[in-house]
């Protein structure tokens, strides 16, 4: 149970935990504003009109290959207050790294900060992709001096 909390606003992952989201393979996302606002545009007699923010949303999830060259994107859409994208990560010699990554970091001792260490995205990872992609949309916002969550 989680003391500070008290399990109060913990929700269930969807992550599998049985699975290294640093393989390669196709992942659907969806990266919601904070709070759900819309700040990406709206929706006009069934179109979607993208705010300021949202072309830089839009502009910024083609850019993704540019810096991370083993990601390739499938689909893509911008919603008002949410993006929805397939982000396929595809790194030479498929998933082999990653399982050796972890066995040599199982064969060595417990560093003194192996927690962190084991809790930090690592490089690769769709989460460091995904990470990557929402501080770069919410850097340039700000920078714009654009609105956004």
């Amino acid at each position: 149970m989680n003391n500070k909390y008290q399990d109060k606003y913990r929700i269930a992952s969807a992550r599998a935990s049985w699975w290294n989201y640093g393989w390669n393979g196709a992942y659907f996302v969806t990266i919601c504003t904070e709070n759900r606002e819309h700040f990406f545009g709206k929706i006009h007699d069934g179109q979607m009109q993208l705010s300021r923010t949202g072309v830089v949303a839009d502009i910024l999830w083609h850019q993704i290959p540019y810096h991370a060259p083993f990601v390739e994107l499938g689909d893509f859409v911008v919603m008002p207050n949410h993006v929805h994208g397939i982000i396929i990560l595809d790194k030479p010699g498929g998933n082999t790294d990653t399982v050796v990554e972890t066995l040599y970091a199982m064969s060595l001792p417990p560093s003194k900060n192996q927690q962190m260490a084991d809790i930090s995205p690592r490089a690769g990872t769709l989460s460091t992709v995904v990470r990557s992609y929402k501080s770069a949309v919410t850097r340039h916002a700000n920078r714009l001096g654009l609105e956004h969550g």
